[in-house]
């Protein structure tokens, strides 16, 4: 890298970029938490991040996709799948990795906030399930088909069913502003659906 005729080594324009783009999606989980998705704006956004509305626009096409962006970006780490063998103790830590994201201030209001705007939004409901729900559902499947091959499962099992059965309470409590489960509850869920999954599978 070349030094100006002052000695000075120039600003990396992409460092900068990237330091901007983080501070906008800081910003935004901020702001949901202290005053609810609803109230967000772009602007607010973007004078909280300390950049310009047209440099949000020059990423983001809404501030659903900035607010999206964010949670996926917060949620990564705490929501992976793990594949420990012991498929009980696996579904236990991702679920309650769901719950720990769907639980804490600075997501909770995010995620409600998205996933309604989603519900009239087909361009925010796409980028949704793109980045957020199907690579879960996909992890989710493969964590299951492979519990299937080592003759955990049945092979038969409706995986959509069981799915729907371990992540249902949580969002059902979530929507309806509920308590979301705890550990105990979270135990009670697995201990009623696990006991007809966990078992070898049936032999022909």
């Amino acid at each position: 890298m070349q030094e100006d005729p002052g000695g000075a080594i120039p600003p990396n324009p992409q460092h900068r970029s990237e330091k901007s783009r983080r501070a906008t999606l800081d910003a935004a989980l901020d702001l949901c938490a202290e005053q609810g998705y609803a109230q967000v704006t772009v602007e607010g956004i973007a004078a909280r991040a300390g950049v310009s509305k047209k440099t949000v626009y020059r990423w983001w096409p809404s501030k659903g996709a900035v607010v999206l962006e964010a949670v996926h970006g917060a949620a990564v780490q705490a929501t992976v799948f793990p594949d420990t063998g012991d498929l009980a103790a696996d579904l236990r830590t991702q679920l309650s990795g769901v719950i720990d994201v769907l639980s804490a201030p600075r997501t909770r209001s995010a995620f409600i906030g998205v996933l309604t705007e989603a519900q009239h939004d087909p361009d925010l409901a796409e980028q949704l399930h793109a980045q957020c729900i199907g690579p879960r559902v996909e992890q989710f499947d493969h964590r299951l088909r492979k519990a299937q091959e080592q003759g955990r499962l049945p092979a038969d099992t409706d995986l959509d069913v069981i799915m729907d059965l371990l992540y249902g309470p949580i969002f059902h409590r979530l929507m309806v502003h509920l308590p979301l489960p705890d550990e105990a509850y979270l135990r009670r869920v697995l201990d009623t659906v696990l006991p007809a999954l966990d078992r070898p599978a049936r032999r022909g």
